[in-house]
């Protein structure tokens, strides 16, 4: 409806212009005709009148005196002339006012010279020529000239309004194209904003989903069709996010009934292990460390789905309180070591001495640095390299300090960099080959953010990963 009631203004201008514009033609080419085809003629008419009569005068004084026939067939040539103007004249002066239009008196009075010359020549044999006095003749050219005066007027205020004609049809013309182009940049303006408010609202939506799992709903800032899409926008985030719901109230509570059985089994197999219930062998045994294994790996991966869960509902309680950042580093790596060494990977740790203290729950936080260092084995071909590096951040104007594990693996893909820290997301190169679920990443962010920081991913497909995270430090007085 935007666009047609744009576009509709637009088309009213545009006509309405050209309607205008084809009046003042109209009138111009009126005016035009006017002037051309009635006061030009008659301008020249009568100055051919004036120009007959004077020859008239000129050969009826010549004929006077020197009495030549030849100055009769002068005089009577200019006669027909004088005539055919006349008549012609008369024709195009038929529509001026009375007072402008003396040709029907001329005309008359010219008939009544002829019928007069006519009846002096039946008495005069000898002079058949109807001479007309030249005091008539001068009566006559003083008429015409002022009648070719006032004619000459009208031409001029003819074209004075032809003038004014024009300059007001390109006034109008210039005056339509300003609206035109006014309504033209205004509508695109107003469009456009009415247009990119809502797509970037919904852009904004679509990224909080796509980057962070999750959308609050978008506002709906119209009633036209990206209203409806704002509202089916809404309306699938809060389906996205039941469904979410549900899965995660589904995985808690699955979790929560198998661990009592699974408790149960692990110790009925320790048991049996410890020969509590007879003796058992060799054979025996090894299957029995197989089952704990894996009854140890479902537990970890019941403990993880359980933590996530509670990370999400905000259950999980931070208890922030100062620790060193080198120690920090030195617990994780030490931990992991023996998974390293068995791979061959070496783990260099570079902390400066002179950072600040850390705010944190170290408790949660190892967990964080655990699984950043665990994914960068997994991934960390025989013989490669991992580096943990701790260095100061004041990317955001407080002071932090940013924790950042660096290895040589196969890398990630760029598109699939906004991906890796949603839930049981696993990069498409590695689903196959690597075991987990993909749930340490995600773990990992809730942790860091729930201190305030930041968790981030800078990859190279082929030329390895650096996970890094940031977290605030131990805030001094200045009398300190």
């Amino acid at each position: 409806m935007k666009l047609f009631f744009w576009y509709f203004a637009l088309a009213c201008i545009f006509y309405g212009t050209i309607v205008i514009l084809y009046v003042h033609m109209q009138q111009i080419m009126r005016i035009s005709e006017d002037v051309v085809n009635k006061n030009f003629k008659i301008s020249s008419s009568s100055k051919k009148m004036i120009e007959s009569l004077l020859w008239m005068a000129e050969n009826e004084r010549k004929y006077d005196l020197l009495k030549k026939e030849d100055y009769k067939e002068y005089f009577i040539a200019g006669q027909k002339e004088f005539e055919g103007n006349l008549v012609e004249v008369m024709r195009f002066g038929a529509e001026l006012p009375e007072e402008e239009s003396p040709w029907e008196e001329i005309y008359v009075d010219y008939k009544a010279q002829l019928a007069s010359s006519s009846q002096q020549g039946e008495s005069n044999e000898a002079s058949r020529t109807p001479w007309i006095p030249e005091e008539v003749i001068n009566e006559w050219i003083q008429k015409i000239s002022r009648a070719r005066a006032a004619n000459e007027l009208k031409i001029e205020s003819e074209m004075v309004n032809l003038n004014d004609r024009g300059r007001m049809a390109v006034r109008w013309g210039f005056i339509g194209l300003g609206f035109s182009v006014m309504a033209g940049l205004l509508g695109s303006v107003f469009l456009g904003h009415s247009m990119n408010r809502p797509l970037r609202e919904l852009r904004r939506g679509i990224r909080s989903i796509s980057q962070e799992g999750l959308s609050e709903p978008i506002p709906i800032l119209t009633k036209d069709e990206f209203g409806e899409l704002a509202r089916a926008f809404n309306d699938m985030a809060a389906r996205l996010a039941e469904e979410e719901r549900m899965r995660s109230d589904f995985i808690s509570m699955l979790s929560h009934e198998i661990r009592t059985p699974l408790t149960s089994i692990r110790e009925s197999v320790n048991l049996i292990a410890e020969e509590v219930m007879g003796d058992i062998n060799d054979r025996q045994r090894r299957f029995l460390e197989i089952a704990s294994r894996e009854i140890e790996r479902i537990c970890d991966l019941l403990n993880h789905l359980m933590q996530v869960s509670r990370l999400e509902a905000g259950a999980v309680s931070i208890k922030p309180r100062p620790f060193d950042a080198s120690s920090f580093v030195e617990g994780g790596i030490y931990r992991v070591t023996p998974a390293a060494e068995a791979k061959g990977i070496r783990i260099e740790a570079r902390v400066s001495p002179e950072l600040p203290e850390v705010m944190g729950d170290p408790e949660n936080l190892q967990q964080v640095l655990l699984n950043l260092l665990g994914n960068a084995i997994k991934f960390t071909p025989q013989g490669g390299r991992i580096l943990v590096d701790v260095e100061a951040d004041n990317r955001e104007g407080d002071e932090r300090l940013r924790f950042s594990v660096t290895d040589t693996g196969p890398g990630i893909p760029e598109e699939e960099l906004s991906l890796v820290f949603h839930k049981y997301y696993r990069a498409s190169g590695i689903r196959n080959e690597v075991d987990g679920v993909g749930l340490g990443l995600s773990i990992s962010r809730h942790i860091v953010e729930a201190h305030g920081g930041e968790v981030w991913v800078n990859s190279t497909p082929g030329d390895g990963s650096t996970f890094s995270f940031t977290l605030p430090v131990v805030r001094k007085d200045r009398d300190g």
